[in-house]
Protein backbone atom coordinates (compact mmCIF):
# COMPACT_ATOMS: atom_id res chain seq x y z
CA UNK A 1 0.00 0.00 0.00
CA UNK A 2 1.40 3.34 -0.78
CA UNK A 3 0.96 6.47 1.20
CA UNK A 4 -2.45 6.50 2.68
CA UNK A 5 -4.27 4.36 0.68
CA UNK A 6 -6.36 1.65 2.94
CA UNK A 7 -6.17 -2.38 1.72
CA UNK A 8 -10.03 -1.66 1.22
CA UNK A 9 -8.94 1.63 -1.99
CA UNK A 10 -5.91 -0.88 -3.18
CA UNK A 11 -9.33 -3.72 -3.62
CA UNK A 12 -11.01 -1.25 -5.44
CA UNK A 13 -8.56 -0.20 -7.59
CA UNK A 14 -7.16 -4.08 -8.68
CA UNK A 15 -10.88 -4.72 -9.36
CA UNK A 16 -11.71 -1.74 -11.14
CA UNK A 17 -8.72 -2.77 -13.37
CA UNK A 18 -9.67 -6.06 -13.73
CA UNK A 19 -13.06 -5.06 -15.09
CA UNK A 20 -11.52 -2.30 -17.43
CA UNK A 21 -9.57 -5.42 -18.68
CA UNK A 22 -12.24 -7.90 -19.19
CA UNK A 23 -14.50 -5.08 -21.10
CA UNK A 24 -12.24 -4.61 -23.75
CA UNK A 25 -11.36 -8.22 -23.95
CA UNK A 26 -15.18 -8.63 -24.49
CA UNK A 27 -15.38 -5.62 -26.95
CA UNK A 28 -12.06 -7.29 -28.86
CA UNK A 29 -13.86 -10.79 -28.80
CA UNK A 30 -17.32 -9.41 -29.72
CA UNK A 31 -15.35 -7.55 -33.12
CA UNK A 32 -13.63 -10.33 -33.91
CA UNK A 33 -16.73 -12.16 -33.83
CA UNK A 34 -18.70 -9.96 -36.20
CA UNK A 35 -15.76 -9.65 -38.57
CA UNK A 36 -14.74 -12.94 -38.46
CA UNK A 37 -18.46 -14.00 -39.29
CA UNK A 38 -18.34 -16.35 -36.77
CA UNK A 39 -22.28 -15.26 -36.47
CA UNK A 40 -23.26 -16.21 -39.65
CA UNK A 41 -21.10 -19.17 -39.47
CA UNK A 42 -23.15 -20.61 -36.67
CA UNK A 43 -27.07 -19.07 -38.12
CA UNK A 44 -25.74 -21.31 -41.31
CA UNK A 45 -24.82 -24.56 -39.76
CA UNK A 46 -27.98 -23.90 -37.41
CA UNK A 47 -29.86 -23.45 -40.86
CA UNK A 48 -28.33 -26.53 -42.31
CA UNK A 49 -28.96 -28.98 -39.42
CA UNK A 50 -32.76 -27.56 -39.37
CA UNK A 51 -32.99 -28.52 -43.21
CA UNK A 52 -31.72 -31.88 -42.23
CA UNK A 53 -33.92 -32.55 -40.03
CA UNK A 54 -36.84 -31.94 -42.02
CA UNK A 55 -35.78 -33.65 -44.54
CA UNK A 56 -35.97 -36.64 -41.95
CA UNK A 57 -38.89 -35.70 -40.73
CA UNK A 58 -40.36 -35.86 -44.07
CA UNK A 59 -38.92 -39.38 -44.21
CA UNK A 60 -40.30 -40.67 -40.87
CA UNK A 61 -43.86 -39.34 -42.03
CA UNK A 62 -43.34 -41.10 -45.09
CA UNK A 63 -42.23 -44.27 -43.15
CA UNK A 64 -45.27 -43.95 -40.64
CA UNK A 65 -47.59 -43.53 -43.65
CA UNK A 66 -46.32 -46.68 -45.26
CA UNK A 67 -46.54 -48.84 -42.31
CA UNK A 68 -50.17 -47.71 -41.51
CA UNK A 69 -51.20 -48.75 -45.33
CA UNK A 70 -49.49 -52.05 -44.35
CA UNK A 71 -51.22 -52.33 -41.40
CA UNK A 72 -54.38 -51.56 -42.58
CA UNK A 73 -53.88 -54.06 -45.44
CA UNK A 74 -53.02 -56.63 -42.85
CA UNK A 75 -56.13 -56.43 -41.02
CA UNK A 76 -58.66 -56.49 -44.13
CA UNK A 77 -56.80 -59.41 -44.62
CA UNK A 78 -57.58 -61.45 -41.34
CA UNK A 79 -60.83 -59.90 -41.41
CA UNK A 80 -61.58 -61.79 -44.53
CA UNK A 81 -59.80 -64.57 -43.34
CA UNK A 82 -61.86 -64.68 -40.09
CA UNK A 83 -65.01 -63.98 -41.97
CA UNK A 84 -64.34 -67.24 -43.94
CA UNK A 85 -63.75 -68.80 -41.57
CA UNK A 86 -66.41 -68.06 -39.87
CA UNK A 87 -68.87 -68.77 -42.70
CA UNK A 88 -67.19 -72.04 -43.85
CA UNK A 89 -67.78 -73.14 -40.10
CA UNK A 90 -71.57 -72.55 -40.70
CA UNK A 91 -72.44 -74.39 -43.59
Amino acid sequence: MSGGESALELAARRLEQAVHVLERRLAQRLKAAQDGGLFEQDRAKLAAELDESRARERELEAAGLEASQALGRAILEIRAALNGAAQGAEH
